[in-house]
């Protein structure tokens, strides 16, 4: 596994690298051997002079885990991170080992037990937003082609808000996204 561990305006000694090294390398032989490189960024906390430690480590087939973590020491930081991308790795093989189960019982996605339910979000008052917010930043992303389940899936490994994808079922863009109660939300377009 290729890692490589950097710092902004932060020394990484070779103990730290040593030690970030390790922890990765005995992160994908548990989990998720397939894994091919990660990136390991120290920083400065903007406000408090601690420690930043943003990892990011592209596994298979799109599927990007990201974390980051916050700490007093680099390497608390560190621990912080690692520990959220070990908690990824371990829902990804549960959810692989899930559907492996569901596809011997029935098909791919079943669940007779499969039940949807909606929790209203607390209202809050909030000051309204400015007429025309500006534009932080713009990417450009390889949009992956997936079923809805699998979308979820990245969705929660890639660590983000909201997920574009181009369903497999239908072949149109779709997306996915963290709602404000935690639960899933699906867009999908209406056929005209």
């Amino acid at each position: 596994m290729d890692i490589r561990v950097s710092g902004h305006q932060v020394e990484t000694g070779a103990a730290l690298q040593t030690h970030v090294t390790d922890r990765l390398e005995a992160l994908t032989e548990r989990y998720f051997s397939r894994a091919t490189a990660a990136n390991v960024t120290f920083g400065k906390g903007p406000h408090d002079h601690g420690f930043t430690c943003d990892i990011v480590a592209p596994v298979v087939n799109g599927v990007v885990l990201k974390a980051n973590g916050r700490a007093q020491s680099a390497q608390q930081a560190f621990e912080g991170a690692a520990d959220k991308i070990e908690r990824q790795l371990k829902r990804y093989k549960s959810r692989l080992r899930d559907r492996k189960g569901a596809e011997a019982m029935g098909g791919p996605g079943y669940d007779a037990t499969a039940s949807y339910t909606v929790f209203a979000a607390p209202q809050t008052e909030e000051e309204s937003p400015p007429e025309h917010p500006p534009v932080i930043a713009e990417t450009r992303v390889d949009i992956p082609e997936s079923s809805v389940s699998d979308a979820v899936m990245m969705l929660d490994l890639r660590n983000t808000n909201a997920l574009m994808f181009r369903n497999s079922k239908t072949g149109a863009f779709n997306m996915v996204y963290r709602r404000e109660d935690g639960s899933i939300g699906w867009v999908e377009p209406r056929d005209r």
